[in-house]
């Protein structure tokens, strides 16, 4: 699923249009909950972890489609929020 966010514009600034695949969209298949110290934390399966690994190279490259952005955009923000999520979760333990 894609998810558009809009800015508004006005005479000075140009308008900017963000892309991106939701997060939310990988929650059945590209999600696995690890056992880490006896704490469950979030990952990415393997198959996701792969994907990302593929598209950052191409990103390096200069090699990635408009499609092939939105998607790595969804898996950035989505490890962002396992990042805080795992974070909170060290932190209360």
């Amino acid at each position: 699923m894609l998810n558009y966010k809009h800015s508004k514009s006005n005479k000075n600034t140009p308008m900017i249009t963000q892309v991106m695949i939701q997060p939310s969209s990988w929650v059945e298949s590209g999600i696995e909950i690890s056992k880490v110290r006896s704490l469950n934390l979030f990952k990415f399966s393997s198959e996701l972890q792969s994907r990302l690994d593929e598209l950052s190279q191409k990103n390096k490259a200069g090699m990635l489609n408009s499609k092939e952005e939105a998607e790595l955009t969804g898996i950035l923000e989505l490890d962002r929020i396992f990042t805080l999520l795992n974070a909170k979760i060290i932190a209360e333990s």
